[in-house]
């Protein structure tokens, strides 16, 4: 395998990892950010109090773009086991 298809292979893993995690992430940023300024603004300094809406807004994410992050994921995998014979 030469220099190029090995920087090639690992550009697409990187952003196949992005494409599948990064809505996950951006959810949970978003909500974070939220429940963070509601805490700072009513003073209510419960810790717990974050993770309830972010695994909510987690579960959300997976049900609306679960099918286009497996999509993803099964075409990333399908292309690399296609390049092994290569």
């Amino acid at each position: 395998m030469s220099i190029e298809a090995a920087v090639a292979v690992g550009q697409s893993a990187l952003l196949a990892m992005l494409y599948i995690a990064g809505p996950l992430l951006l959810a949970s940023l978003i909500v974070g950010t939220m429940i963070s300024v509601l805490q700072a603004v009513t003073q209510v300094q419960e810790v717990t109090l974050v993770f309830v809406p972010k695994i909510m807004a987690a579960m959300l994410v997976v049900a609306i773009a679960g099918g286009f992050m497996l999509q993803t994921a099964v075409t990333f995998a399908r292309q690399m086991f296609l390049s092994i014979g290569s």
